[in-house]
């Protein structure tokens, strides 16, 4: 017998220098999975190839099968085609599938019957369109790995407790950001409404967010939030009106001081010789691009001697800027 488990392991030493992998990574996978020095290499081929058939590059196979070396070892129309077959159905884009798998390979070692049903029924009765459903798990396969009772049913019970209804609406959060669900509600997601709260947004203001940019909910609120709202501040924007400007345009409290909110505001005072409070009447100003759209309207509209409000110059395409200002040569 030990002769036996003895060749096997070195069959299946072979098979992965075989395929390139080194010393350090094939003992790192043996200790790991256990099962990996006595799976035949047959067995280890044959799931490879398959891996390979269904669209995951070759180039790629290496990391998928370091990441979760369970896979080699799992029967391949037992476990690894029912998964797959099943993946497909939720799928809309050609390998959608290969690229979940290629993100989260661990999805492959889960089962159909015990975590992907329950997981689908669970979003369906949070009003999640069928038709969304494989979008949230395809894009954020790690959610099959999460326990609907402890740490799904957390972060529902957040978003309801914000105001925010089981009936489609929470479902529409979570379709919109699916990797919310992999933050913890104590540590990140309850600590960033708080802080929200505490700048003044209401408990309507805070759905809003949810609903329209849940992200912001994401995002930590020490390194990012606070920075974000002091330096708001510092320019001179009153503590209403940044609540009432992160309601109405929320990526502002995430978006980079540096690359983005200084150079606009510089831009906004300094060039186009507006106050800054003119972007608390239109928050879409952040939305726009500095080069294409801000600074190139500001100087034909100055060419022109136009004076105009902000939403008047950004809130229309190329075509009927130019057709309302007359600026068509």
């Amino acid at each position: 017998m030990e002769i036996s488990t003895s060749q096997n392991g070195n069959s299946i030493m072979w098979f992965f220098k075989d395929r390139g992998f080194d010393n350090k990574t094939i003992n790192d996978m043996l200790k790991r999975c256990k099962r990996l020095q006595g799976v035949e290499r047959e067995r280890a081929s044959e799931n490879w190839a398959y891996l390979k058939s269904i669209g995951i590059q070759e180039r790629k196979l290496p990391y998928v099968v370091s990441k979760c070396p369970k896979i080699l070892t799992l029967g391949l129309n037992e476990k690894l085609v029912p998964m797959v077959e099943c993946l497909t159905t939720l799928g809309t884009k050609p390998h959608e599938v290969a690229s979940a798998i290629t993100k989260f390979p661990h999805i492959l070692s889960h089962s159909v019957e015990e975590k992907l049903c329950p997981l689908l029924a669970f979003f369906q009765a949070l009003g999640v369109p069928e038709k969304q459903l494989g979008r949230m798990i395809l894009l954020n396969p790690r959610l099959i790995s999460y326990s609907i009772e402890s740490k799904l049913t957390e972060t529902v019970d957040f978003l309801a407790s914000i105001g925010l209804t089981r009936e489609g609406m929470i479902g529409k959060v979570l379709v919109k950001h699916p990797f919310m669900m992999g933050y913890s509600v104590d540590n990140r997601l309850r600590p960033t409404s708080e802080f929200l709260k505490s700048v003044g947004l209401k408990k309507p203001d805070l759905q809003m967010v949810a609903l329209t940019f849940p992200e912001v909910l994401c995002r930590d609120v020490n390194k990012i939030l606070r920075p974000n709202f002091a330096y708001l501040k510092s320019c001179g924007i009153e503590d209403g009106k940044i609540a009432a400007l992160v309601t109405a345009y929320p990526p502002i409290l995430i978006k980079s001081i540096k690359n983005s909110l200084e150079p606009r505001i510089k831009f906004l005072v300094e060039v186009m010789g507006r106050q800054i409070d003119e972007v608390v009447d239109y928050p879409d100003f952040f939305r726009h691009g500095l080069k294409k759209r801000l600074e190139l309207r500001h100087k034909l509209l100055k060419q022109r001697n136009i004076d105009c409000s902000l939403s008047e110059m950004l809130d229309c395409n190329a075509k009927k800027f130019m057709t309302k200002f007359g600026l068509f040569a």
